[in-house]
């Protein structure tokens, strides 16, 4: 009888790798040295929707749980770097051979959405849970799952490279997403991309089917060539710090840019006044 998921399945099968060196690589990532002198520094962004990729930003959005609101200075287009795009577009490529296909969250993320989590939404939720937590611990804890805000263009957040991006599987004919054990943005340890690998976690057919889940994607998108942040089941990158310091490179390849780039202006004029606001 025909599986279907066809010549994937066996990647459903195939164990996420233990995730602790990831995880130690991952650590203070946003010190690793940036190549300015890479060909592809300055590329350009572009909408999911120039390869063909399906998408809708989830924090443009108000019905997107746990917030159930849209957040403030979220933007509706997804973007991302030419490289990316064009590598994404291989991997759904493969996926839509079996009648699958990516659904991206969330790409290009401006400052206001990225300060607005890691300032006070985070915080605060977390202050709720844990009253008695000293301010480092709380910060320490934010961090696991939200990246500071863009200070300076050599320690850029993932997001405001136009390089990370969060996605899921949905199937093609229903238009229906994958099951993957948690909600997108689960800040827990649930969240966590091999969290269903270990057995104290796997107590149902629901947790077997989110392990198998979380194989497939993980599997299909870093053979492409992106890096999982271990941390998050949903979210890779390719060219930025956290994919340069998890797969071992010298140097990361994009900092931060800026949204839109329009009416003439370029990356390398966004850079410019990134670097002189990082710096004010």
């Amino acid at each position: 009888m025909e599986h279907f998921f066809n010549e994937l399945h066996s990647l459903r099968l195939r164990p996420i790798p233990d995730l602790a060196d990831a995880r130690r690589r991952r650590v203070n990532y946003r010190q690793h040295p940036i190549d300015r002198s890479h060909p592809k520094h300055l590329e350009e962004l572009a909408e999911i929707s120039t390869w063909d990729i399906s998408g809708r930003n989830y924090y443009h959005r108000a019905d997107n749980p746990p917030y159930y609101m849209s957040i403030p200075g979220s933007i509706e287009k997804l973007l991302v770097r030419q490289s990316v795009g064009n590598m994404l577009k291989e991997a759904d490529r493969r996926l839509r051979s079996v009648g699958l296909k990516i659904h991206v969250h969330d790409a290009f993320r401006p400052l206001e959405v990225q300060s607005y989590f890691h300032d006070t939404w985070m915080p605060r939720k977390l202050q709720l849970k844990y009253p008695r937590m000293a301010k480092g611990e709380l910060i320490k804890e934010v961090e696991k799952y939200w990246a500071a805000p863009t200070r300076s263009s050599d320690s850029p957040a993932p997001h405001s490279t136009g390089a990370a991006l969060d996605l899921t599987l949905y199937t093609i004919e229903n238009n229906e997403p994958l099951y993957m054990g948690s909600i997108f943005d689960d800040v827990t340890e649930k969240a966590h991309a091999d969290y269903f690998e270990f057995a104290s976690a796997m107590e149902s057919y629901s947790d077997l089917e989110a392990s198998q889940n979380r194989r497939l994607l993980y599997w299909v998108l870093t053979e492409a060539g992106f890096a999982s942040n271990p941390n998050e089941w949903w979210h890779f990158s390719w060219g930025d710090q956290m994919w340069a310091r998890i797969i071992v490179q010298d140097a990361a390849i994009y900092t931060v840019t800026k949204m839109p780039v329009a009416e003439g202006r370029t990356i390398a004029e966004n850079l410019g006044e990134c670097a002189a606001a990082a710096s004010g």
